[in-house]
């Protein structure tokens, strides 16, 4: 499997590559957003390990550049920008995951795995549907009314799990779950931000919503009677 980091600390980037080495990761790294976006262009990776704070581009500014060409990649971000604010550009500029720091080194590996893990689970083709909305798993697409939508990862495998369920009202635990495999603050509003990106590209511009909010219980992907 193949890594891109894109770390500027010296000591913080010689200890990820490091580790992530001695779990059998091959890992290219750069120091700067420049040479990051022209790695992460130039080559073909399952993961990218973005730091926001970088010389030249920001994380954000190289997760868009990257997001402009390549939407299967995985990018996970790597911040010491807490807040729920610096959380939310990250997912917007395209982002599949985050991880604040300081962290600990197992939690960065079982992030890792999840994302691969969604990114490979797919080993035959597959086509899930509703009205006019289709999902390829193994090609990787979605469609709608026969128009390709724009889906990052995380995005493609949250709605992988909605029309899997679809019909089924799924709670954000249930979400945070089996799309994250891991567990958010109570305070955080992360599903929140990830349905309302999918509305934007699923729902916006048809007269059929396919994407409803049930308040205090969760979604529902369905054709509303």
């Amino acid at each position: 499997m193949k890594i891109l980091l894109i770390e500027d600390e010296p000591k913080v980037a010689s200890f990820i590559k490091k580790g992530l080495e001695e779990q059998a990761y091959e890992v290219d790294q750069a120091y700067d957003g420049t040479f990051g976006v022209k790695l992460a262009l130039q080559n073909d990776y399952d993961l990218i390990l973005l730091d926001i704070i970088l010389p030249n581009m920001s994380g954000i500014e190289v997760c868009r550049e990257i997001r402009k060409e390549k939407n299967s990649v995985s990018i996970l971000m790597l911040t010491a920008l807490g807040a729920t604010d610096d959380k939310i550009a990250g997912l917007d500029a395209g982002a599949d995951d985050y991880l604040t720091k300081p962290f600990e080194f197992k939690e960065l590996l079982a992030r890792i795995r999840a994302l691969t893990r969604r990114g490979n689970e797919s080993n035959y083709s597959e086509k899930l549907s509703i009205a006019d909305l289709e999902l390829d798993t193994m090609k990787k697409t979605a469609t709608r009314g026969g128009n390709p939508i724009n889906l990052t990862a995380r995005e493609f495998t949250l709605l992988q799990y909605l029309l899997r369920n679809q019909g089924r009202v799924v709670s954000r635990v249930d979400i945070t779950e089996q799309v994250w495999e891991t567990s958010f603050d109570t305070g955080s509003n992360v599903i929140d931000v990830y349905i309302n990106f999918l509305r934007k590209k699923i729902d916006k511009g048809h007269e059929t919503k396919l994407i409803h909010t049930l308040v205090g219980m969760g979604y529902v992907l369905k054709v509303q009677e």
